[in-house]
């Protein structure tokens, strides 16, 4: 079996049978070909299927160098699913990262933002232009349903249930789920729906998405990033803000309203708990307050 062939089938393996996002196939992928082109530059003649542990660890030495810890653990579990999957199909008996360790890195906790800096944020929105309405419509979307940049940029006009205050969501693998949908957030989507899209060229194969670019097509992650990027630097916040901030503040706001952990993962779309747990470490006073408040030896 060649390098090419058995990452292939692992691709559809990821696609099929884990039902994973083209995004974390080809992140996942990613992985395989540093190996391969490390084994290809250093004229290192080896099937995925007889490789040793050896030549791997040397592989992870040199690469390394140009890697902080938390890229480095992320190579080695990606490789080691890889190895794990042809364990599956039963090519090989062994992993040959089994007794590869990750390095320790810590738990980064997210960053968020305060609900003055998204005031802020929004509120430097240039609405004389046709663009600003959209942008206002898409943040207010992003922070008031928790939604990552991709299920924006793919969210359709029949998502929407607004008579239920429900937007129906496409997430990681394709999973789908039903998000609260405030009326605020709803009244800055019919604004641009109405004063903005309607009026636009919309080409074909976009009719029903909700975000358009000035060509009527579907907006792209970059261009999200630019967007809140450029606000950001408009009123000088020294944060690093990206469209997950606005996720992460979702979730953390909730959170300190007494919103419990279970909700806020169904509206997330964490497939385990144990992901929406970091936002519990955000905040230590509000763990104070609910002890104080409820624990029977105050």
């Amino acid at each position: 079996m060649t390098w090419k062939q058995a990452l292939k089938d692992y691709q559809l393996y990821l696609k099929i049978e884990r039902g994973l996002s083209s995004n974390s196939i080809n992140n996942y992928a990613l992985d395989v070909n540093k190996l391969m082109r490390y084994l290809e530059n250093n004229s290192i003649s080896v099937s995925p299927l007889n490789i040793t542990t050896e030549a791997i660890q040397q592989f992870i030495y040199e690469t390394a160098k140009e890697l902080n810890t938390r890229s480095q653990s992320r190579l080695i579990s990606g490789l080691r699913s890889f190895f794990s999957y042809l364990i599956f199909e039963d090519y090989i008996k062994i992993n040959p990262l089994e007794l590869i360790e990750s390095p320790k890195i810590g738990r980064k906790l997210p960053d968020t933002l305060s609900e003055e800096e998204i005031d802020a944020i929004i509120s430097a929105i240039d609405l004389s232009k046709p663009e600003g309405e959209r942008n206002r419509a898409m943040l207010e979307t992003l922070y008031g349903c928790g939604l990552r940049v991709s299920e924006l940029i793919n969210l359709k006009i029949s998502d929407l249930f607004f008579e239920e205050g429900f937007i129906k969501v496409t997430g990681k693998g394709d999973k789908q789920r039903f998000v609260p949908i405030v009326d605020v957030t709803q009244k800055y989507i019919n604004i641009y729906r109405k004063e903005i899209r309607n009026h636009m060229n919309i080409q074909a194969g976009f009719e029903d998405t909700l975000f358009l670019n000035r060509r009527g097509k579907q907006l792209t992650r970059a261009m999200v990033f630019t967007i809140i990027k450029q606000l950001v630097k408009k009123i000088g916040l020294e944060k690093n803000v990206s469209p997950h901030t606005f996720r992460h503040s979702f979730a953390t706001h909730l959170l300190q309203n007494d919103a419990d952990l279970r909700s806020i993962q169904l509206m997330l779309g964490h497939e385990s708990i144990t992901t929406t747990e970091i936002y519990v470490h955000l905040d230590r006073s509000h763990l104070t307050e609910v002890v104080e408040k409820y624990h029977p030896r105050k």
